[in-house]
This record gives structure tokens, sequence and C-alpha cells, in this order.
């Protein structure tokens, strides 16, 4: 019981850094980057995407060993749902962490680089994207939490 407790706080706590994370990006996502917002966006996207990972690791620490037992997972299209929307999450946060890279590779290069306006706008729409999914992903979690889908 004590495993499950704490691998149910951990999922909590990881979501809600990934919230933040997401919402740091979309703070230094904005026309004028340049220099040391850039690097600091650098950090936090791989951030992210670490805290992702955990995410994952914790996830799946539930299904398989919380009280509710695999097969209330496995068996629950909701669940496969849910995992789905967070693959698409992922996918999404390609594009900006492809961006964000490229920034960090040309600012390093030239101090005075600032990626265009136009790229960034691009670059927040899709992090907007990611957000809209992780919503996607609460939802379809609370349905399955309350044994929907089974």
């Amino acid at each position: 019981m004590l495993a499950d407790l704490l691998l149910a706080i951990g999922h909590f706590l990881i979501v809600f850094a990934i919230v933040t994370l997401l919402a740091m990006e979309l703070m230094l996502l904005k026309p004028g980057l340049s220099g040391a917002a850039i690097e600091k966006l650098g950090r936090v996207d791989a951030l992210y995407g670490g805290v992702a990972m955990l995410l994952i690791a914790v996830g799946f620490g539930r299904v398989f060993l919380g009280l509710k037992g695999s097969e209330f997972y496995t068996h629950n299209w909701l669940f496969w749902a849910k995992i789905a929307a967070f693959v698409a999450m992922g996918l999404l946060s390609i594009r900006p962490t492809r961006a964000i890279l490229a920034w960090r590779r040309q600012a390093k290069a030239d101090p005075s680089f600032a990626p265009g306006a136009a790229e960034i706008a691009a670059t927040r729409r899709m992090v907007h994207a990611e957000t809209a999914a992780l919503v996607l992903v609460a939802i379809l979690a609370s349905l399955m939490a309350r044994g929907i889908g089974l």
C-alpha cells in the first residue's frame, strides 16, 4: 500500500512539474528571444524531456505495482487512449526541441543571434498543442480512474 501511495504522489507531482515546464517554455518563447534566454529555454526543454520520461516510468510503476492491478489499466481502452495522447505530446515536442537546439547552436556561434518572430510563433503553437494534449491526458486519466472504459 505504501508503494502505491508513493507512486501516486510522485505521479501527480511529476504532472505538475510538466505543466510548470510547459508554462516556462511559453513564457520564454516570445519575440526578442536571444542569448541567455535561449540557453535557459534549452535547459527547460531538456528538463521537460527528462521529466516526461520519469512520468512514464512512475506511471508504469503504478500500472504494475499499484493496488488496482495491471488488468485495471491494460483492459481499459481509456488507458490506451491516454497513452496515445501522451505519445502525441511527445511527437508534438520534437519540432520545438529541434528548433531550440538549433537556436542554441546558432546563439553559441553568434551571440547576437535571435530567432525570427515567425519561428517563435510556430514553436509556441506546437507548445500550445502539447499543452492541449496534456489536458486530454488529464481528462482521460480522470475518466479511467473512475472505472469508465472497462
